[in-house]
């Protein structure tokens, strides 16, 4: 027999479904957990007027039960809720859906409050509906929260896009979790390249295992100051890196007992080029007063050791004179004695004289070992040289890598190195008359050594010669005198290299004028 639909609340309850689940559970317990449900529950008819409301309802609006009987839902409405929000509550409804959503209700005090809120329909054995089914809890409280959290996310991002520094935050993958404005500017600079692996890679270079070991232990680090090629045309730009972690607690469900906290390295990236070019132009001012210094005294030096070196002879060719007249004594022993008297005197004054040349022969100061960035110090010995370079139409062929780890040596030292290859370079080039002039420098780090390449189109090195010209005084020159201020210049070098427990050479496989390879070591140079 069918049941007869009546409006309101009846005791007859439609058969359900799954009724033989529920044997032995009265009709009461499904009303008692309704009653004392902790969520406002509210029952109206097909027009919103409530036919019921639990405990929790007048809890939450302060209506009294017998209070909102018969009256419309409406009487919790408020105007701040647009009257789009009603129109697709009630166009859901009339499609049998149940809608959710959050409408500003007003408390029997007056009080507005944001309601959660969800509305279905109850529907007969004929699928028809025959009541709305309405429950809401108070999210004013969790709103607010959200808000204060969206506002506060708001004023960071704000402040941390308004920095003039790069800012990103790298998870422990090292993906980019947050980034500002200015790291967004420096990535479309290092493009191709991601910025922070580039700057990790450097920093690890740098720092070795103590990278690692501030990671681990949680720990930061400022001020660590790295240099980097950037660009198609490498300009060198100069950062200081200041690195800290920071440990945010897990927000999977898996992780709500348990809380293990996760660690993210925030890098703040200021660009201190301009201040680092500053300081440059006045190194390298400094630079050029101390080179032109060490030129003037390695000149004096090649003077007076060349003037040695002639002297040495004229005194060796009369110490075997005294030791052939010593053999060949016979009548004229007293005249040989005379002879080989003066002969002593003359011997000893020259070796007088030359010990007060060589005591003023100026010392050689190697300087105080330092870091080195070998590609700072190629491009000072290619400005220092721009003037000679332009002045005889020298292509210069220079890539430098991004990063080259730093080495220990002396920097005045290498300068000049480097300096007396460039140049010697140039002057090859200039004096054979080529038409194809360059210069190419390929500077790379192999093993434990940094290794670097000069190239030049000049007319090159003869196979025999290729370990003659690092012997002093000999030089490939055109008429070059012996101890006249030339021959020592890849002396020099080879001695300086040595210093470093480097090794230099000329390249025998390489047929398009002259390269000269230099190998020298990342550690300490010797003292």
């Amino acid at each position: 027999m069918a049941k007869t639909k009546k409006p309101g609340i009846t005791d007859e309850t439609p058969v359900l479904e799954n009724s033989d689940l529920l044997q032995g559970l009265p009709p009461s317990v499904f009303f008692q957990a309704v009653e004392h449900s902790p969520v406002a529950i509210s029952i109206t008819d097909l027009h919103a007027n409530i036919l019921y409301s639990n405990k929790a309802f007048t809890k939450e609006t302060g209506y009294e039960a017998n209070e909102v009987l018969g009256r419309n839902e409406s009487v919790l409405s408020n105007r701040n809720t647009p009257r789009l929000v009603y129109d697709a509550l009630w166009g859901r409804l009339q499609q049998q859906k149940p809608w959710s959503g959050v409408l500003v209700n007003r408390r029997k005090d007056g009080k507005r409050y944001l309601a959660e809120l969800m509305v279905a329909p109850v529907l007969d054995e004929e699928n028809q509906p025959i009541h709305y089914l309405g429950m809401h809890r108070d999210v004013t409280e969790l709103y607010s929260l959200e808000q204060r959290v969206q506002n506060q996310k708001a004023m960071i991002e704000k402040a941390v896009n308004a920095a003039n520094v790069a800012m990103v935050l790298l998870d422990e993958d090292e993906s980019i979790v947050l980034d500002n404005l200015a790291y967004k500017t420096l990535a479309t600079d290092m493009c191709p390249q991601e910025p922070s692996h580039v700057i990790l890679r450097a920093l690890q270079d740098e720092m070795g295992e103590r990278l690692k070991a501030i990671r681990d232990r949680g720990i930061g680090f400022t001020d660590y100051e790295i240099r980097l090629e950037i660009g198609r045309n490498s300009t060198p730009r100069w950062f200081s890196i200041d690195g800290s972690m920071i440990e945010i607690g897990d927000e999977t469900a898996d992780s709500f007992f348990a809380q293990p906290e996760r660690r993210y390295l925030m890098l703040v990236i200021n660009d201190v080029t301009e201040l680092r070019r500053r300081q440059h132009a006045e190194q390298m001012n400094a630079l050029k007063l101390l080179i032109a210094e060490e030129e003037a005294l390695q000149s004096m030096r090649e003077a007076l050791n060349g003037a040695l070196y002639q002297f040495q002879r004229p005194l060796n060719l009369m110490n075997a004179a005294v030791r052939m007249l010593e053999q060949r004594k016979g009548d004229e022993h007293a005249l040989t004695e005379q002879v080989i008297g003066a002969l002593r005197e003359a011997i000893d004054a020259g070796n007088e004289a030359r010990e007060k040349l060589e005591q003023a022969v100026p010392n050689e100061t190697p300087g105080v070992k330092s870091s080195i960035n070998m590609n700072e110090l190629l491009r000072n010995v290619l400005e220092l040289s721009t003037g000679d370079l332009l002045k005889h139409g020298i292509l210069v062929d220079w890539h430098p890598p991004l990063h080259m780890p730093a080495m220990i040596g002396f920097e005045s030292r290498l300068h000049s190195l480097f300096k007396q290859l460039v140049d010697n370079a140039i002057e090859a080039m200039a004096s054979s008359g080529a038409s194809r002039r360059e210069l190419s420098i390929v500077a790379r780090v192999e093993g434990g050594d940094v290794v670097v390449n000069i190239s030049d189109t000049g007319p090159g090195v003869s196979e025999e010669n290729r370990t003659r010209v690092f012997e002093p005084f000999f030089s490939t020159k055109p008429n070059t005198k012996k101890g006249a201020g030339y021959g020592m210049g890849l002396t020099i070098v080879q001695e300086i290299v040595a210093e470093h427990l480097g090794t230099v050479h000329i390249d025998p496989l390489y047929q398009e004028g002259c390269r000269v390879c230099v190998h020298l070591p990342l550690g300490t140079a010797r003292s």
